[in-house]
């Protein structure tokens, strides 16, 4: 059984997903810039006390599943989502989903996905893709941040499906309840909704580890690493911001270019000039993001070693958080009418 499914590309998988089940479900404007701002998904946290590979937790964007349930609320889709704890019936729930015509977004695991290349397989349990079909033992899969469709034998979709450690999937499977036709309109009150949903958390929640304050957090926690990590250790911390800034999704500083893409095409839906002046300083902050993890790159391969270097760096993050509260308050200024 197959799915008459359109398969579109994406940057970053949850965006991607999103962007193709509402497709697929009637929602014909939406893109993943605006499934990002819609889904409210540019974020920043970083919790000390939290492990991943051997480094700090830090993300560039909301929890996994806030994007997707996000954008379908604020377009009225209901969205159907459910975990188990039984593998036999996470793949009858699929198979039944499959057998009614309706593709599923899954979570999974990356580090034993077969057709993703073996240097980018490591332990993350917060990739998505959708299933939209099975042919005998194997599974049609389209993960959007590959170009073409692909498949995974069963075995291979239980193994991911059920991955061990942080952020465990737990056979999860999401998506829109109904077939739905949504109207410019609601595009736009969403669009508002969105904005301003990440600028409050960026610039207003209390929680220190949390949106621009958790960046000066990052920040003050670099300067202290080399004393307390020693050059080594330190320099793995840093390499852990860099694979988060560049290497998971879009990275951090890709989630800031598809930011500036939301803000370019929601001046479609709003006419407000400031959209497209904001959306060019995330961009400019995307760039400060590269530049950052080019600093932190240098340390970690052992050509800048001293505490100036690890200053410089924290410094680095310190100018961009007082960037991203300027753009981020900039959009909770405007006037929406």
């Amino acid at each position: 059984m197959q799915i008459n499914f359109k398969h579109i590309q994406s940057a970053h998988c949850e965006n991607g997903v999103t962007t193709n089940l509402l497709y697929h479900a009637g929602v014909t404007q939406l893109t993943e810039p605006l499934a990002f701002g819609i889904g409210a998904g540019i974020f920043y946290i970083h919790i000390p006390f939290m492990k991943v590979n051997g480094g700090p937790a830090i993300s560039f964007r909301t929890m996994p599943g806030y994007i997707f349930s996000r954008t379908c609320k604020a377009l009225g889709v209901e969205v159907v989502r459910k975990k188990f704890s039984s593998k036999e019936k996470a793949q009858q729930f699929l198979d039944a989903c499959l057998a009614n015509n309706q593709p599923a977004g899954c979570q999974v695991g990356v580090y034993y996905l077969t057709y993703f290349p073996e240097e980018f397989r490591f332990h993350f349990n917060a990739h998505n893709l959708v299933v939209y079909g099975k042919e005998g033992d194997r599974y049609l899969i389209s993960d959007p941040v590959m170009e073409t469709v692909t498949h995974l034998s069963a075995a291979d979709l239980e193994r991911v499906r059920f991955a061990k450690g942080a952020l465990a999937p737990e056979g999860q499977i999401y998506y829109p309840k109904q077939v739905k036709q949504v109207t410019n309109e609601q595009i736009r009150n969403a669009i508002i909704k969105g904005i301003k949903h990440a600028a409050w958390f960026m610039t207003e929640t209390p929680v220190p580890i949390l949106g621009v304050a958790g960046i000066r957090f990052t920040a003050g926690r670099i300067r202290t690493w080399r004393e307390s990590l020693g050059v080594r250790r330190a320099g793995l911390y840093l390499a852990q911001l860099v694979r988060m800034g560049e290497e998971i999704g879009t990275g951090g500083a890709g989630f800031r270019f598809v930011y500036a893409a939301f803000l370019q095409q929601a001046h479609k839906y709003i006419p407000n000039d400031n959209l497209p002046a904001i959306a060019d300083r995330f961009t400019e902050i995307g760039d400060l993001w590269r530049a950052s993890s080019v600093q932190a790159s240098a340390v970690y391969k052992g050509r800048l070693t001293e505490q100036k270097d690890f200053d410089t760096m924290s410094d680095m993050l310190l100018h961009i958080a007082d960037k991203e509260k300027e753009a981020f308050k900039a959009l909770l200024k405007i006037k929406w009418k």
